[in-house]
């Protein structure tokens, strides 16, 4: 049971890792460039998170079909 509990825990930090390294670049990023560029607002950090899942799901690396 005590290795299940260890098993959850080390997942939903691996998630957690994972959302920061795809999130903080694009909030940086978008704050840093667009603001200026085109007067849009500066994004939050879920704003961001959910603004590169949604480029993962559009524009994900193409499979490879070998035929």
């Amino acid at each position: 049971m005590k290795d299940a509990f260890i098993g959850i825990c080390a997942i939903i930090g691996y998630i957690v890792i994972i959302a920061v390294v795809l999130a903080l670049p694009v909030m940086l990023l978008w704050n840093w460039t667009i603001p200026d560029i085109f007067s849009l607002p500066e994004i939050n950090f879920f704003q961001a998170l959910g603004l590169s899942l949604l480029c993962g799901c559009l524009f994900g690396v193409p499979s490879r079909r070998s035929n």
